[in-house]
């Protein structure tokens, strides 16, 4: 259903996995990848939210730095995207994040709802932080999977809605910290699901098909709330 494009950003051409619907697409989605990459499983993810009306971009972060990353679920693959995460940084990140909402805006402005967002992000993992970060910093509404790099800016204010999925026993994202970002983001939907870290994730040892497909059935809920 996707395709490879280019995107055009502050740091150069960076790369990028588009999927869009059949018809006039219902909102556009910035799906922001994990620390292995624009890989197989991300571009399912894109491709997953097509057949549900969205227009859905995943662009390479990482591309900056180093092009065409797609890493295995490994321990080297952990310890290169952990590297390649310090080198590109959350401040370029956005920037490509910016950049892909620009090439969604064509696909997705609509004259009916013209004070409406029509552009959401999601991510897993890193990216989950960096959805994060779009809610904050860019005013898009948000849906961040496991994100445990989040805490150090978790009493930014948010300018857009968030829902929040993660897994109960994730050792990344203990019990204290979902408390606090509770408290920081009073506004935000938070799910809590009997599963581990990367749960969406049907390539990891923790993958939950139970819980993958309940957590979608709500962010689906919430993209159609905000995009419609």
């Amino acid at each position: 259903m996707g395709k490879h494009i280019g995107i055009d950003t502050a740091n150069g051409l960076i790369g990028g996995w588009l999927a869009v619907p059949e018809g006039k697409p219902r909102g556009g989605l910035v799906v922001i990848q994990e620390i292995f990459g624009v890989n197989a499983h991300i571009r399912s993810v894109a491709d997953r939210f097509a057949s549900h009306g969205y227009a859905a971009l995943a662009p390479a972060l990482f591309d900056p730095v180093k092009a065409d990353v797609e890493l295995d679920y490994t321990a080297d693959g952990i310890a290169h995207g952990r590297e390649l995460v310090a080198a590109i940084g959350f401040e370029r990140a956005l920037h490509g994040v910016s950049a892909a909402i620009q090439e969604l805006q064509a696909l997705t402005t609509t004259t009916s709802h013209p004070d409406r967002p029509r552009t959401a992000a999601i991510g897993y993992c890193w990216g989950g932080s960096v959805a994060f970060l779009a809610a904050t910093r860019l005013g898009l509404p948000a849906v961040c999977y496991y994100g445990a790099r989040t805490m150090p800016f978790v009493g930014e204010r948010a300018q857009a809605a968030l829902l929040f999925h993660f897994g109960e026993r994730d050792a990344s994202i203990p019990p204290a910290d979902i408390a606090k970002i509770r408290a920081a983001q009073p506004q935000a939907q938070i799910c809590v699901w009997p599963a581990g870290h990367g749960f969406n994730c049907d390539q990891r040892a923790d993958y939950d098909d139970d819980c993958a497909s309940k957590a979608l059935a709500v962010t689906l809920q919430f993209l159609q709330r905000e995009l419609g």
